[in-house]
């Protein structure tokens, strides 16, 4: 993952932790209403990715460990990792593409129910993604992959097409770079991936009549299994976000400025209101800032805000960065990952940071966009993240009014209980995440996700779930007061 150039090693806040009497009058535990729904807390769990589902998108006994884990700590709410709308093979990520996946999410809500008490409100994060291939063999690639077109024939002279591969197998990287045009070059070097503006492929094409049913499809199936609401993932690297991006220039009104870029988000929006009714939360994730050369910014995000609460969503989630466009080069055999450039730095900042350092580095951005949707007249709850991790933290960001909600994600990792901790006046006993991004770095290697602080812990205790190299645990012991 990209470092900023600073490098400066930053040490966790120090925090005087609340009594339970101080906890229990304090915003961060006061109730708030997401639309038809009510939060007992302002705690909030973003989606995770964990891979534990099984290829085929189905929630496994781990999947269910998971997520009872975190409902154990009773946070206000959860959101369940980004679930595929499509009915399409996508590895070990959960999807809600097809009827049949309905009763493996209906236990997942019924297991959080039963391990929160009821306290904890539960989401799905409903995910569409585009097409990324591996990054090729160089000879694979220029062998056999790369479609021979004039431009190739005219650089080497030849019609012959298997005398150009051979030339253009013979060519050093500087000489493919004069031959192979920007994205043939970026096909080999990253692989392939399709972006929304590729209108020349008739799916892309029709995206703008395909996608708002396929959410709305999705909602509803997330509603038959009992969910509290539907988070839209507008947000990172994926197609959604990508049509809010500056750098969509579709020239079909779903590209180019503000209002068409924003045009597809909602009428998707649109199509799952109508589908799931007004007594169903729907609300969505959308970046701050792209964070990228010629993204969009906080201006652009603060309209998208404006926006979205005019046409009725029941809350906001911002997040940050996290796209494709300044990821590192992956190996060959491996897909590129969005949270590896300066844009993935930023989503998930760590200790070693720059002088603004890795705390709370998107309140300023999401408080401008809250203050944007109240001046237009809009009290929709806007939910706040990225490297919060202490009470006092979050309750300054409250009272501030600079957010209504704070998210949590690597520190609820690190210590599933923290919240309910803090809530009793046992603030002193919470495992505090490091900030390492040890998490993170199994997520880009799509391995199951754990937390060092305690995945190697009583591995051989009873009914411990290991990894499949068998080396950790899955999810963390069960409460108990931490060694300091």
């Amino acid at each position: 993952m990209w470092r900023p150039p600073e490098r400066i090693r930053h040490p966790l806040p120090d925090e005087a932790w609340p009594s339970a009497q101080e906890a229990a009058a304090s915003t961060l535990y006061s109730p708030v209403r997401l639309g038809p729904v009510s939060l007992a807390h302002r705690t909030w769990i973003p989606a995770m990715v964990p891979w534990r589902a099984t290829e085929d998108g189905f929630v496994t006994p781990d999947v269910l460990a998971w997520y009872r884990r975190f409902a154990q700590g009773k946070p206000g709410a959860i959101v369940v990792e980004a679930t595929g709308i499509r009915d399409v093979p996508s590895g070990p990520l959960l999807r809600i593409g097809h009827a049949r996946f309905v009763p493996g999410l209906r236990s997942l809500v019924d297991t959080v129910r039963e391990a929160s008490e009821g306290h904890t409100k539960l989401f799905i994060q409903l995910i569409d993604f585009l097409r990324i291939r591996r990054r090729p063999p160089r000879g694979r690639f220029l062998g056999g992959f790369l479609e021979i077109t004039d431009a190739h024939r005219d650089a080497v002279g030849t019609r012959d097409d298997a005398v150009v591969r051979e030339a253009l197998l013979a060519m050093d990287d500087a000489e493919l770079s004069e031959v192979l045009s920007e994205r043939e070059l970026e096909a080999l070097r990253f692989g392939d991936r399709e972006r929304v503006t590729d209108l020349h492929l008739p799916h892309i094409a029709a995206l703008p009549q395909a996608l708002p049913g396929l959410f709305a499809d999705a909602a509803a199936r997330a509603k038959e299994a009992g969910f509290d609401g539907v988070e839209l993932h507008y947000a990172h690297a994926y197609t959604m976000a990508s049509f809010l991006s500056a750098r969509n220039t579709r020239t079909d009104g779903y590209g180019g400025d503000r209002a068409s870029r924003v045009r597809l988000p909602l009428e998707v929006f649109g199509a799952v209101r109508s589908r799931v009714g007004a007594d169903f939360c729907v609300g969505c994730r959308f970046l701050s800032h792209e964070i990228i050369e010629g993204g969009s910014n906080v201006a652009d995000a603060a309209y998208f805000g404006q926006r979205f609460a005019e046409a009725g969503m029941d809350f906001l989630s911002l997040s940050r960065g996290g796209k494709f466009e300044d990821a590192l080069q992956p190996k060959e055999g491996w897909s590129a990952y969005p949270y590896t450039g300066p844009s993935g730095y930023e989503c998930m900042p760590t200790v070693f940071s720059d002088a603004s350092g890795p705390y709370g580095r998107n309140v300023d951005a999401v408080a401008t966009i809250r203050s944007a949707v109240r001046a237009s007249g809009y009290d929709t709850p806007i939910v706040v993240a990225g490297g919060i991790g202490t009470f006092s933290q979050a309750e300054s960001i409250l009272r501030a009014g600079h957010a209504d909600v704070v998210g949590a994600a690597r520190q609820s990792l690190a210590d599933p209980d923290w919240f309910a901790k803090v809530l009793e006046g046992q603030g002193a006993d919470v495992r505090r995440c490091k900030f390492t991004n040890y998490c993170e770095a199994l997520d880009q290697k799509h391995r199951q996700v754990t937390c060092q602080l305690w995945d190697r812990q009583d591995l051989d205790a009873p009914d411990v779930m290991l990894s499949h190299d068998g080396r950790r645990r899955l999810t963390a012991p069960a409460r108990r007061r931490w060694p300091r």
